[in-house]
């Protein structure tokens, strides 16, 4: 159950990252509503890493949580935000998801 929680709480930072790009550009309602989603995501994702790390290690729980986020984000930014697609952009995107991978599998839990 613990990596179940991480790889929500995973997408849930993705949706915070995402909710902060689009506040960036907000004014008014619509920057509330940015932020209110920010809070939110934010507040999910960071319970969901407290409950994995009940069961898993600190330091893989954070790991995989922030890798989790960190290639999500990268992926939302490509799809949503029109960010690069770069050779080594793409290879370090890769390389990450494979070290999460890597975790999972090396993990005895």
């Amino acid at each position: 159950m613990a990596w179940i929680y991480l790889i929500i709480g995973g997408l849930f930072e993705v949706a915070f990252t995402s909710c902060l790009a689009k506040a960036k550009e907000a004014t008014g309602i619509e920057f509330v509503l940015w932020i209110t989603g920010f809070l939110i995501s934010v507040s999910i994702s960071m319970y969901l890493l407290f409950l994995a790390s009940k069961t898993l290690p600190m330091g893989t729980s954070y790991a995989v949580w922030a890798g989790i986020g960190a290639a999500g984000s990268v992926i939302a930014g490509i799809l949503l935000f029109k960010d690069p697609t770069d050779f080594w952009r793409m290879f370090f995107l890769f390389l990450l998801i494979s070290s999460i991978i890597g975790l999972k599998l090396s993990s005895k839990v």
